[in-house]
């Protein structure tokens, strides 16, 4: 038994997960390629003279490539294979929260600006072909999603992704690329949903999509059956909690961080809803200024209506009142005539 537990890894506090830390070569070689390619999209905007936001930049970097980093090579990938609720916070983050910051990063835009003008083009035709537009519609891939999440844990794929090392790459990779087919068409500015994906539309389909990325969470917390059981009681430490709790702690934390990444997301369409709106009505104020300008001189210029008006027929005066009466009498005459 003292041979068997020296093989385990010592308990897990809050001190062991913040500093606990292993290198994931295929996670990091992805980690540096997304991140040199956005770096030179953004200098090649820049160059051009152009801008590119410091918020889309630290959105990319800090909350995508970093969610990235977190769940492939911090603590909870020290002890995915020991317990169960790392490895359920370490999927939940790359389905959810590190496609989100790729996606206020705006990658699919940054690549069309910076592009020359033949690749620009070559990417519009990419991502408006059948096979993208099916993938990216909003209710497969908001089906996409669900069906991974739901495959992952309640398949083998799972529990053969803690023995097999390359499948356990595959996952993370299989599991960031089916968040990034949502919400990656949704936030671009570069347009890559159907026409009738208006902003109203999509803060709905945000809604729906929050809605079901609970239901994993739900299900794996509540499931009477352990996923991967004979995994994790074989490995599990001796200051580990019950399997059964265990699992049941993975699956809230599941659900919290699917809540709290869809309130960011519903957010941040509607902030892009009300940039639309106003760009709208300035685009409607100039169309009408130009409009209303070519017709401004062919109108008489003048005093207004009420400043036109002879001053007999305002002064209260007897000379007036003469005027006045005189008019009256002479019809059509100059009323100047008897003065």
């Amino acid at each position: 038994m003292s041979e068997l537990s020296a093989v385990y890894l010592p308990e897990l506090t809050a001190g062991r997960l913040l500093g606990s830390w292993r290198p994931d070569v295929p996670a990091l070689l992805l980690v540096v390629a997304l991140g040199g390619l956005y770096g030179w999209g953004v200098a090649r905007v820049r160059n051009r003279g152009g801008s590119w936001a410091l918020a889309r930049l630290a959105a990319f970097a800090g909350l995508g490539l970093g969610a990235i980093v977190v769940a492939t090579m911090s603590g909870l990938a020290v002890y995915d294979r020991e317990l169960f609720w790392p490895a359920a916070v370490q999927n939940v983050t790359l389905d959810l929260l590190a496609p989100l910051g790729l996606a206020l990063g705006d990658p699919l835009r940054l690549a069309v600006e910076a592009l020359p003008e033949g690749g620009a083009g070559r990417l519009r035709r990419v991502m408006s072909g059948r096979l993208v537009r099916t993938l990216t519609f909003p209710l497969v891939s908001t089906a996409l999603v669900l069906a991974t999440e739901l495959t992952v844990y309640f398949t083998p794929y799972f529990a053969t992704a803690l023995r097999v090392g390359w499948l356990h790459e595959l996952m993370y990779l299989h599991l960031l690329a089916a968040g990034c087919l949502f919400v990656l068409p949704v936030l671009t500015r570069a347009q890559a949903l159907p026409a009738w994906c208006t902003h109203p539309v999509r803060a709905a389909l945000v809604f729906l999509d929050g809605v079901l990325d609970a239901l994993p969470g739900l299900v794996v917390m509540t499931h009477g059956t352990l996923i991967a059981g004979a995994w994790y009681l074989h490995h599990a430490p001796p200051w580990s909690p019950d399997v059964h709790h265990d699992q049941q702690t993975g699956g809230g934390a599941m659900l919290g961080i699917a809540e709290l990444a869809a309130l960011p997301f519903l957010l941040a369409v509607l902030a892009q809803w009300i940039r639309a709106e106003r760009a709208q009505t300035v685009a409607l104020d100039r169309r009408l200024d130009a409009e209303l300008a070519p017709a401004a001189p062919a109108s008489e210029p003048g005093p207004a209506p009420g400043l036109v008006r002879p001053w007999w027929e305002t002064e209260k005066s007897e000379v007036a009142e003469r005027v006045r009466r005189q008019g009256r009498d002479a019809g059509q005459a100059d009323p100047y005539g008897d003065l």
